[in-house]
């Protein structure tokens, strides 16, 4: 890790510079703001220690130049003539913190400390957005995908509520993240509820949250996912499996944009658009007289079908494609081409399990097979 020291009084850079160096970070150091910027530029700090007074350019000019080139670097800044003005002003212009002159060694070395940590969490909070972004991508240029493509750029923009239909690994999920990713929603939370996963007697309390002693595991309050999703977006994935208890609470939710928590006597407003998911034939299941038939009309304003793999067969060989480096990058693996039978091989067999089958079967012929190349033959032995 990397500091660097921006200060024209010799002794405090001396001072910072042995600080920081026992401490093991490699330290460099300007005598003045103007060089302080041209250090930084050139030498990419982890974190930058900036005096207010200094000839040429003050501290401040400092701080917003490196805010305009670098925004991610923590710049701290230190003063003996430090006023809650100024402390108010630098940390109003980006500043990580503000410390006064004498400087404390163990105020330093925790503010150091804390702004590292800072950064480590914003670096790596955007490598899992760069990952999940990746994952979240729809691979396959087949007509019926396309069709899907333009449903979800007609829908996303507005607020109408959206039923997606499809059966069990076809990329239902992945349908939901890409209209709320080109809503107007897209920087309010996306909430995913599996309620086939959710025991029945809990489904409401996941959906709605409940005050505490409202039953007897409740120890304290618990928001719901509609209150978590305010503002963004709730993917209600198998709604089919939903109680019709919790569907008609769902259905007064989407109605009156209010819920109550369970064990609660007070409505709270909730701004949320429900997008929904189901492998089932929920028509079937209204005349069944195991789902809510308001609350069927209430979700498929827009209804999107996304295609069985077995009906984009030309998208399997870029979906394996894509596979191969994904799965390679997250277990260490060399990356693998399959040979034109192994894709052809791929391309004749059956897939109840759709997509995520698919996935399932590069993987395991990525580990198992040991060759440069994976042929037909493989597929054949591991499929």
């Amino acid at each position: 890790m990397k500091i660097a020291v921006i200060d024209d009084e010799r002794s405090i850079r001396n001072s910072l510079k042995d600080i920081f160096s026992f401490e093991n970070y490699d330290v460099c150091c300007a005598e003045d703001g103007l060089s302080g910027v041209a250090l930084v530029k050139s030498e990419k700090p982890d974190v930058v220690f900036c005096d207010i007074r200094m000839p040429k350019v003050d501290g401040i000019e400092v701080l917003e130049r490196i805010k305009s080139f670098a925004p991610e670097i923590p710049v701290i800044m230190i003063s003996g003539h430090g006023t809650i003005e100024t402390a108010v002003e630098a940390i109003r212009k980006g500043a990580y913190d503000f410390i006064e002159k004498p400087l404390d060694l163990n105020r330093i070395l925790i503010t150091v400390k804390n702004a590292l940590d800072k950064s480590r969490l914003i670096e790596e909070t955007k490598v899992l957005k760069s990952k999940i972004s990746k994952s979240n991508q729809m691979i396959g240029n087949s007509d019926k995908l396309n069709e899907v493509r333009e449903m979800i750029g007609k829908v996303a923009p507005l607020d109408a509520k959206v039923l997606i239909i499809g059966p069990n690994g076809c990329g239902k999920e992945l349908v939901a993240r890409e209209i709320h990713a080109i809503s107007g929603r897209a920087k309010a939370p996306f909430v995913e509820v599996n309620c086939a996963a959710i025991p029945k007697e809990l489904i409401e309390s996941e959906l709605f949250g409940h005050e505490k002693g409202a039953f007897t595991s409740a120890i304290r309050q618990k928001r719901g996912k509609f209150e978590l999703a305010d503002g963004g977006t709730l993917f209600l994935d198998e709604i089919g499996d939903m109680s019709l208890d919790a569907q008609a609470k769902v259905l007064r939710a989407l109605q009156e944009g209010v819920i109550c928590r369970v064990g609660g006597d007070s409505d709270i407003k909730v701004n949320v658009r429900v997008v929904a998911a189901t492998n089932k034939d929920l028509k079937s299941e209204i005349a069944a007289g195991r789902f809510r038939e308001d609350l069927y009309h209430r979700l498929s304003v827009i209804v999107i079908k996304v295609p069985s793999l077995e009906d984009r067969i030309d998208d399997i060989e870029l979906l394996v494609n894509h596979f191969v480096n994904e799965i390679s990058s997250e277990m260490g693996l060399l990356p693998r081409k399959f040979s034109k039978k192994a894709i052809d091989e791929l391309k004749k067999s059956k897939w109840p399990g759709n997509i995520r089958e698919l996935r399932n079967v590069v993987e395991r012929l990525l580990i198992l097979c040991s060759g440069a190349e994976i042929g037909g033959d493989d597929v054949v032995k591991y499929r």
